[in-house]
């Protein structure tokens, strides 16, 4: 069994990425640069965030964060879009999730130029990245996919099963694990809560990757032997051993289902930190078209 260790490939993008900001900075060159917008005090979201703006300030990106209050109006909001969209000196931006229940967060994911949209959230990218154009891919199916690059994980010809449908995970890790390419050329099942006999799928599976976010729902008896094992959930379960009050479980039995994977994500450290890498990625990639687009 090997770890697919997703803090240190993470770690490694970052340094390259710097690598790469550093040679512009000595061309003269503009620095890719990224923002955030935050509404409200969401908890996780601040962390999630505040975490941003440490990797781009690591890797040399310039970053700036949009706080907004929780108070903030539909209307104000896709206005601060509009202005984003429009600012030259961003090559790209992320609207935080959740947003607070006044605002349609569709209406706002459609309100990000495709550009600019380095979550690839809006239909534009998902649709360009379905049909295997150039796209921004969401972070973390994006980072799935890098991690089991850099692990020289075998995925042409075999069964890669899915749990969960998510728009921003299941589903579009579920299209580019069956894309013609590497990683990739896999037969692909997408199972969810409407699934019959989802044990026996799951069993026949060379690949599971499961972002259902129900903590512990992948047991050992479910996956066959040197199965590759993809655990993408995140869920706070209350610890009161723990100084926080609560721990940080993954989808997948990990203690037990280690035993048999072949390859397997941890969680924490595992997809969690390559979701940032990606992002930043993404921004590079922003700002080369920005370049090449003038």
């Amino acid at each position: 069994m090997e770890i697919l260790d997703g803090k240190k490939v993470s770690n490694d993008i970052k340094d390259e990425i710097a690598v790469e900001v550093q040679k512009m900075k000595e061309r003269g060159e503009k620095v890719p640069h990224l923002a955030a917008v935050l509404v409200g005090n969401d908890g996780a979201s601040l962390t999630y965030v505040g975490s941003k703006v440490r990797a781009c300030e690591r890797i040399g990106f310039e970053s700036t964060l949009v706080k907004m209050p929780d108070t903030t109006s539909e209307i104000e909001l896709l206005a601060k879009i509009k202005e984003l969209n429009e600012d030259d000196n961003i090559d790209g931006f992320i609207v935080q999730l959740p947003l607070p229940p006044q605002i349609d967060e569709q209406k706002i994911l459609l309100a990000v130029h495709p550009d600019k949209d380095v979550d690839g959230f809006h239909p534009m990218n998902f649709g360009r990245m379905a049909l295997e154009m150039p796209a921004f891919i969401s972070a973390t199916p994006f980072g799935i996919l890098e991690l089991l690059e850099r692990y020289n994980v075998e995925t042409k010809g075999k069964h890669t099963v899915v749990i969960g449908r998510s728009h921003i995970v299941g589903r579009p890790i579920s299209i580019l694990m069956g894309r013609k390419g590497s990683p990739g050329n896999s037969t692909v099942t997408l199972t969810h809560s409407h699934t019959q006999n989802i044990e026996q799928i799951i069993a026949q599976a060379d690949i599971v990757i499961s972002a259902l976010g129900v903590p512990n729902f992948l047991k050992a008896e479910m996956v066959k032997e040197n199965a590759v094992v993809i655990d993408v959930g995140i869920t706070r379960v209350s610890d009161e051993s723990n100084p926080k009050g609560y721990r940080i479980v993954g989808d997948v039995d990990f203690e037990n289902v280690s035993k048999k994977a072949s390859f397997i994500t941890p969680v924490p450290g595992g997809v969690g930190p390559m979701t940032i890498a990606m992002l930043l990625k993404n921004t590079l990639l922003a700002r080369e078209r920005h370049q090449n687009n003038k």
